[in-house]
């Protein structure tokens, strides 16, 4: 390891040297923890008796080598801090954990798997170009095992449903929420207390690399959720590591964040070399296809108020760590979930940019979501909330998230925001998103959205299969699966995303009426998107300049998937490039233009 890289923050492979490693000769343990009076290893491997570490290089590593452990054994560092406290921690490089409430790291050898995706790693692309449409999931709720107590299938078991639905529903990335171990279920992943310990929940690490290694092999991409912000405040992990404020804040006004976890100081080195080795490390290990980054607003400005000022320190721990993860992968993708106006999250850090591929479009999510619980009369007075989104669109590399945040806590499920009564919301839904995925910008769904789940996400519970049982259910599930077909096949629907010729307003201007036209374009295809967003059918007269037909592809109101309408012709004419349609009430309809 480079030291004074470590020190200054510029390592990204800190794990190689820090944690448990596996020699010929028995395990090497090192932790680093400058202001430690002493440190012990205790472990299976000891009967839990203390073996004395060593200082090692400058006096703030240390180390011992333990012959009779082996890979698969627990252990822990018993630490007398510099407070007089001795408390036992798990190894905040430790490759594996015990499942919770216990807290022991577990030795991995990572060696002996050996990955057999050389042609998907080396093909690979950020997919600026291509089609993205991701699926988001949280493993331990997609499905479950019955009669078993927490029910959760291991990442090869799961591999082995997932994958398949992913292929035939046309999804080109699945997203997890974090893997990384954390002791609370209702965290979701978020609140970490083992950054290179993929969670026990569902395997050992083995078996998470086959997870990837098995998507890969089916063209799947995979992205995780990576948490650089904050941790757990449990006291066996981070906080107060070695009896001091060594990866938090000392104080607690800018020391713990808003879900009550503590910060981490990224004006550190020590810090942001663990952070960067993190990401690091699920990349180049795991085969990872990409980060999708948690909470950049709280890097950005302090405590994630732009009130109290940009946090230089958190913003250059960004670009660092971006800058330095697109240099060794470039085909990695790099996704931040950010709320906030900051400029430049996607740009180049070389052009004073953050570095990310990538920005989740909040303002399109709230906009889009806000206008579709209201009813017509209240869409009238809305009517541009769906059009502003293009007013800023090209200022960033955009991604368009329905995803996990959006169907917890009282929000309720993306169905049931649609206005209306139950059987008023399937149109609507069909509109939405087919609204989306002809809206340039790269697509994520969470899941359950596909088949109109009822009711909001519960991390202790599988999805509602059973609604597939209902023909509204599976009529849209059906819709879905066609739409992630139809944008899968068509490049003008992602060639052009982030170029401005890639889109333009056919007609915006319809506002008593709630209808919306809009033309995309790519090298060597054209595609007219039209909408009615009201709850009246209209006739609707279109004008394309020197078009003679319109050949169908897909509408919402099909009756096949749940609507009312037979589209017999495939093909449309028109004369002078004035084209006559029928709009259905909460409908759109997309066209190839010939």
């Amino acid at each position: 390891m480079d030291f004074y890289g470590f020190y200054t923050g510029k390592e990204f492979e800190a794990y190689e040297y820090l944690g448990a490693h596996v020699q010929k000769d028995g395990v090497v343990f090192r932790t680093f923890a400058p202001s430690a009076k002493e440190i012990s290893v205790i472990g299976e491997f000891s009967a839990w008796k203390e073996i004395p570490m060593k200082k090692v290089y400058d006096g703030n590593f240390w180390e011992c080598c333990v012959k009779e452990a082996k890979p698969g054994d627990m252990y822990k560092y018993r630490i007398t801090g510099a407070n007089g406290r001795t408390l036992d921690h798990c190894d905040p490089y430790g490759y594996g954990m015990e499942l919770r409430p216990h807290t022991a790291s577990i030795v991995r050898d990572l060696s002996t798997y050996r990955f057999k995706d050389e042609k998907w790693m080396q093909e690979r692309t950020a997919g600026k170009d291509k089609p993205l449409n991701i699926y988001e999931v949280h493993l331990g709720s997609w499905k479950k095992k019955t009669g078993e107590e927490d029910g959760w299938y291991s990442y090869s078991e799961i591999a082995e449903l997932l994958v398949p639905y992913l292929k035939e529903y046309h999804y080109q990335y699945v997203e997890v929420l974090p893997l990384s171990e954390h002791p609370s279920d209702e965290s979701w992943g978020y609140q970490n207390t083992g950054f290179f310990s993929p969670t026990s929940r569902y395997g050992t690490a083995q078996e998470l690399m086959k997870f990837v290694d098995v998507c890969h092999k089916a063209g799947i991409g995979v992205i995780m959720d990576f948490v650089p912000v904050h941790f757990a405040v449990d006291d066996y992990a981070l906080w107060q590591y070695d009896g001091t404020a060594l990866y938090e804040y000392p104080h607690v006004d800018v020391g713990r964040s808003e879900w009550g976890s503590c910060n981490f100081m990224h004006s550190r080195g020590e810090v942001r070399s663990f952070l960067q080795s993190a990401a690091h490390y699920w990349l180049s290990k795991y085969h990872f296809d990409g980060l999708r980054m948690d909470a950049v607003n709280n890097l950005i400005y302090w405590q994630g108020d732009a009130k109290r000022g940009e946090n230089k320190n958190g913003i250059q721990f960004l670009q660092g760590l971006n800058q330095g993860l697109k240099q060794r992968f470039p085909s990695a993708i790099l996704a931040a979930e950010d709320s906030s106006s900051f400029e430049k999250v996607t740009a180049g850090v070389e052009y004073g940019g953050l570095g990310f591929d990538y920005k989740w479009d909040m303002g399109w999510m709230n906009d889009t979501l806000e206008y579709f619980k209201e009813d017509t009369g209240r869409r009238i007075g809305d009517y541009h909330k769906l059009t502003f989104s293009m007013q800023y669109f090209y200022n960033e590399s955009y991604l368009l998230p329905l995803s996990h945040d959006e169907v917890v806590h009282g929000k309720a499920t993306i169905f049931q925001k649609m206005n209306g009564q139950y059987e008023q919301k399937f149109p609507q839904a069909r509109a939405l998103y087919l609204y989306m995925f002809a809206h340039p910008g790269k697509k994520l769904n969470f899941m359950g959205n596909e088949f109109a789940q009822v009711r909001e996400w519960d991390e202790k519970r599988e999805q509602d299969w059973m609604l597939l049982e209902y023909p509204n259910h599976d009529s849209f599930h059906a819709f879905m699966k066609k739409l992630n077909q139809v944008y899968e096949k068509n490049p003008a629907l992602y060639e052009r995303d982030y170029e401005r010729d890639g889109f333009q307003w056919v007609d915006c201007a319809q506002k008593s009426l709630c209808v919306y036209a809009f033309e995309r374009k790519s090298d060597n295809q054209r595609i007219l998107a039209v909408f009615n967003f009201s709850d009246t059918r209209k006739p609707y007269e279109v004008t394309l300049s020197g078009t003679q037909k319109l050949k169908f592809l897909l509408a919402t109101d099909m009756d096949i998937y749940g609507g009312d309408r037979e589209y017999k012709k495939k093909t449309i004419s028109g004369k002078d490039g004035v084209f006559q349609l029928e709009l259905s009430a909460f409908s759109g309809q997309m066209y190839e233009i010939r």
